[in-house]
């Protein structure tokens, strides 16, 4: 059977043909999204692009935003801690994060923050439920709507309340999925339920909402927010070579960073958190990009004093932010200044947030600026941020850099759960 796995992101849709027998690459292709029309004008030009015949399609999706989730938790320390990085993992943008029982101000700010899911936490298996109940009752009135569409909601607390929670939210209209609690104690953090639900949501109700595309067919091909596919793809990878891996993304409009390690009851008990450890983890960074949010990257370099006065970089940002779509030529020196500078907050604000890099051993580079250039490019790129000595956090011991160049990951990610050894073979690049 021939797969053609496509990703289509806010700027470009990348196509990759596989072989789902061998897993053998037979083809990619890349087109610009179609956002402004129909994004499967887009995603029919890459597969024709590919000049391959295919017997499925799978899609992965960034595109209009990605998937905009808010998470509403106990308190901030812990289970909102837990659902923060439970969102992340599930391939999320956490736009918005509220601790303890919503007021009229909190809802006010829920509803600013114009999520397409909301993720409801709060409280250990058996333990407190007053503020769970609280919250739910709270968005089962507030009636929070997105695109004329009520928002959904993922309960993933307290088990002991959660089918009286469960039945309150269904009666009120509210779209709601009931899942086994990411916290179900103190320090044990379980992302597998809440992400797959995320992940069912996502199909569900938020790509049919975003208005993407006209008609059912683009809706019936997804199968996962783009970060979500990418991550499986990470894990999968993880897993066969029993190591530790480090991924950054360097998008037009976010950086992201995906870690995979390997579970050691010794560092957890080292680095033993309330809020658990999560081994899997992916960071956004949505003030960090080469177009859309080029403007942050200096912001941010220039805070965490990476960089000076720099007249020539400032004009090269200003121009990329005005014009997305701009494609740079060979001889501009500015994208990969750029990427260093985004790649290296990125990673300091990933480490930051709990995973010990230490015995990372292979780091992947992805994104258009490290794909399109010289592979040797983008691994200047990447060494630039992993001899980040000022950045306040232990980093890896001479870790292997490839880039992934024909962008296999979400490809392989979207294979992975019922043809893994073809996922497997298509990863082989990146060993």
């Amino acid at each position: 059977m021939i797969v053609a796995c496509v990703d289509v992101g806010s700027t470009f849709t990348k196509a990759a043909v596989v072989d789902a027998g061998s897993g053998e690459l037979l083809a990619t292709a890349t087109h610009p999204t179609t956002i402004q029309t129909d994004v499967l004008q887009g995603l029919d030009a890459a597969l024709t692009a590919t000049g391959v015949a295919y017997d499925e399609v799978r899609v992965c999706s960034s595109a209009g935003g990605g998937l905009r989730l808010a998470v509403v938790g106990y308190e901030s320390l812990v289970t909102a801690q837990a659902g923060h990085r439970v969102g992340l993992s599930a391939g999320a943008k956490v736009v918005h994060v509220a601790a303890g029982p919503l007021d009229t101000a909190g809802v006010a700010e829920l509803r600013a923050a114009r999520p397409d899911v909301i993720l409801l936490v709060g409280g250990t298996d058996g333990g407190d439920d007053e503020v769970l109940t609280h919250n739910a009752t709270r968005l089962a009135r507030s009636r929070l709507s997105a695109d004329r569409h009520r928002v959904p909601v993922v309960l993933a607390g307290n088990q002991v309340v959660r089918e009286k929670l469960y039945t309150l939210l269904e009666e009120a209209g509210t779209p709601v999925s009931s899942t086994a609690n990411v916290l179900p104690r103190i320090g044990v953090l379980e992302p597998g339920p809440a992400r797959a639900a995320i992940r069912e949501v996502f199909l569900r109700h938020v790509i049919g909402g975003k208005r993407l595309s006209k008609g059912p067919r683009f809706a019936s091909l997804v199968r996962a927010a783009t970060p979500d596919a990418v991550l499986r793809g990470v894990e999968l990878l993880g897993d066969e070579l029993g190591t530790d891996l480090l991924v950054v993304d360097v998008g037009g409009a976010t950086c992201d960073v995906y870690s995979a390690l390997t579970p050691d009851a010794e560092r957890a008990h080292i680095r033993a958190e309330a809020a658990g450890t999560l081994w899997r983890s992916r960071t956004v960074e949505g003030d960090l990009g080469m177009r859309w949010s080029a403007s942050g990257v200096v912001e941010a370099a220039r805070s965490e004093r990476l960089l000076g006065v720099d007249p020539d970089l400032d004009a090269a940002v200003a121009a990329r932010t005005a014009d997305p779509g701009m494609v740079a030529p060979p001889e501009d020196p500015f994208d990969a200044r750029i990427a260093a500078l985004a790649a290296t907050v990125a990673l300091r604000r990933h480490a930051r947030s709990g995973p010990d890099l230490r015995d990372v051993r292979l780091v992947i580079g992805s994104g258009g600026v490290l794909r399109h250039n010289d592979p040797a490019v983008g691994r200047q790129v990447l060494a630039t941020a992993l001899s980040d000595t000022a950045g306040g956090w232990a980093l890896p011991r001479d870790p292997a850099i490839v880039i992934d160049s024909a962008y296999v990951l979400a490809a392989a990610g979207l294979l992975a759960d019922d043809q893994p050894k073809a996922a497997l073979a298509l990863l082989g690049s990146l060993r």
